[in-house]
């Protein structure tokens, strides 16, 4: 297939490519970030903070050994 006798489709092709990818981009907003460090009021006031407790035996050293040559 000649390329340069289609060229009018292809330029078409990519504008409507273009046009239609902008229009998509615009209906998707924008990212909201939010801060959420804990805050010096906040935490001398006793609101309710999540606290979270992991109870758990210590492995000896062949314990650590055995499980790092699992994997």
């Amino acid at each position: 297939m000649n390329i340069t006798k289609h060229m009018e489709a292809v330029f078409v092709v990519a504008i409507s490519l273009g046009v239609s990818g902008s229009y998509l981009m615009d209906a998707i907003p924008e990212a909201q970030a939010r801060s959420y460090s804990a805050d010096a009021t906040m935490v001398a006031s006793g609101d309710k903070m999540a606290v979270v407790t992991v109870s758990a035996k210590r492995l000896t050293g062949e314990e650590k050994l055995a499980a790092g040559s699992r994997g």
